[in-house]
C-alpha cells in the first residue's frame, strides 16, 4: 500500500515546540500546508508552502492536489470538530493519517478536574446556540467552543434568556499556550476582553431545563391551535417509540410539535405540511429547541409528496387521513416499522377501525377532560375524543 500522501496534523497554542517527532516530520515533509492563518503562524510555515483555508471552508483545493505531499493543520484533535471529518468522508483509508493534538475539550477538562466522560462537549462556534438548549438542566456540565470573543457575550445574553444567568462559567482562552488564560463567574456577569480561540465551561445553574420525558408543555411551541396537545402527544411519542438516529415522517404537521420531541429524543424527521404558515411555525420550533439540523420542514399534500422521501422507521398520522394516504403509508412502510394515526372525527374513525381490522395493532380512545373555573367553583371540561391506531409493520 503507498503511503498516504495527505497528513492531517493536529496543533496547539504551543506552536512547534507542542508537536511530536511524527508531526514535525510530516509537516517538514509537506510540499503544501493548508490551514488558518494562526494555525499556519503557530506552525512557521513559510509563504511558499502555505496555503490559508478558502472561507466558507472548501476542501477542494486539498483534492485537487492529490497525490502530492500535503498537509493540513486543524486545532487539537482533527476528528472533533475540525476538518479531519470533512476531509476523510471524502477520501480513501489509505489515502490520509491524521496526527492529532490534545483537544480544546481535553485541556479544558483538565484544567476544571472535570470527568470529560460525564461533560457534554459542543461546537457552538459552528452551529447556533439553541444546540445547548436540549441539553440546560439543572447540574449538567457542558463545555462549548466559541467562534470568537464576541460570541461569548452573545451566549451569556442566550443563557439569560432561558433563566440560567446565574449558572457558574469559566471562560477558557488560548489553552496550551504561553497567552493561556482562564477566569470564573457567573453567566450574567462575564468579562468583555476575551481573545479567541476561546471556549466556555458551564455547571447549569436557575432555571429547570428541558424534561427529559414526552409531552411538552403546549406553550413552548408556536403554533395557531393546530399542534398534538400535551397529553396527547405524551401516548402519541410512547406509541410511535422514538429510536436514537431513526426518521419519522410526520405528515400534517401542524407546528411540528410531534416532529420536535421525537427528534429530541435523538431521531429526525420530515414533516409535512401543505399550509406556508404553518410550516414556518415548524421551522421556528426546530430552531428555538436546537434541533433544526435533524428535522426538515417540507411543503406538500399527502400522499403525492411522500412518493420521493427516505424510507421512515415510523410515520405519524395526525390528521387528513384517507384511504390513499394510509394505502402509501403502508407501502412505504419497511418491516418493523411503527405507523401512528390520531382521528377526532366519526369518518376517520371508522376508517382506522377498518385498517385496525385488517392490518391488526391497538385501538385507544383517549377521553381527556381539563378542571377550569366554573363559576365560583371549579368543573371539568372535556377535550375532543381521540381514537388511536397503532401498528407495527
Amino acid at each position: 500500500m503507498a503511503a498516504p500522501w495527505l497528513t492531517v496534523i493536529g496543533i496547539g497554542e504551543d506552536g512547534l515546540a507542542g508537536l511530536p517527532e511524527a508531526s514535525r516530520a510530516r509537516l517538514g515533509a509537506a510540499e503544501v500546508v493548508f490551514g488558518g492563518a494562526r494555525h499556519l503562524a503557530l506552525a512557521g510555515v513559510g509563504a511558499a508552502r502555505a496555503r490559508p483555508w478558502p472561507v466558507p471552508f472548501d476542501p477542494a483545493p486539498v483534492l485537487a492536489l492529490r497525490g502530492r505531499p500535503v498537509a493540513v493543520l486543524a486545532s487539537g484533535d482533527p476528528f472533533w470538530h475540525g476538518a479531519g471529518g470533512s476531509l476523510a468522508a471524502l477520501l480513501d483509508p489509505g489515502e490520509w493519517i491524521s496526527l492529532p493534538a490534545p483537544s480544546t475539550f481535553a485541556l479544558a477538562a483538565n484544567r476544571l478536574g472535570w470527568r470529560l466522560e460525564e461533560t457534554l462537549c459542543l461546537g457552538l462556534h459552528a452551529q447556533p446556540f439553541a444546540r445547548a438548549r436540549p441539553h440546560l438542566t439543572r447540574g449538567a456540565r457542558l463545555i462549548c467552543l466559541m467562534r470568537d470573543g464576541a460570541a461569548v457575550a452573545d451566549f451569556a445574553a442566550y443563557l439569560g434568556g432561558l433563566g440560567f444567568g446565574a449558572s457558574p462559567v469559566a471562560v477558557l482562552e488560548r489553552l496550551g499556550g504561553p497567552a493561556e488564560r482562564i477566569r470564573h463567574g457567573r453567566a450574567d456577569a462575564l468579562p468583555a476582553d476575551i481573545a479567541a480561540p476561546v471556549a466556555v465551561a458551564l455547571e447549569v445553574a436557575g432555571a429547570p431545563g428541558l424534561p427529559r420525558g414526552f409531552g411538552l408543555d403546549d406553550d413552548l411551541f408556536v403554533h395557531d391551535g393546530q399542534i398534538t396537545r400535551a397529553a396527547i402527544r405524551a401516548v402519541t411519542l410512547g406509541a410511535l417509540a422514538p429510536r436514537p438516529g431513526a426518521l419519522l415522517w410526520d405528515i400534517g404537521a401542524g407546528s411540528g410539535s410531534i416532529s420536535v420531541e421525537w427528534c429530541l429524543a435523538g431521531g429526525r424527521a420530515l414533516a409535512l405540511e401543505p399550509r406556508p404558515d404553518r410550516l414556518a411555525h415548524v421551522r421556528r420550533n426546530a430552531e428555538a429547541f436546537g434541533v433544526d439540523h435533524r428535522l426538515t420542514a417540507i411543503a406538500g399534500h399527502a400522499p403525492e409528496a411522500i412518493a420521493a422521501l427516505t424510507a421512515p422507521a415510523a410515520v405519524f398520522l395526525g390528521g387528513g387521513a384517507s384511504e390513499a394516504v394510509l394505502a402509501a403509508v403502508w407501502a412505504a412502510l419497511p418491516a418493523g416499522g411503527r405507523l401512528v394515526a390520531n382521528a377526532v372525527t366519526l369518518e376517520t374513525e371508522a376508517l382506522l377501525s377498518r385498517w385496525q381490522g385488517a392490518r391488526g395493532g391497538r385501538l385507544l380512545r383517549l377521553d381527556l377532560a381539563e378542571a377550569a373555573p366554573l363559576g365560583r367553583l371549579t368543573g371539568w371540561v372535556p377535550q375532543r375524543p381521540v381514537v388511536q391506531w397503532s401498528v407495527t409493520r
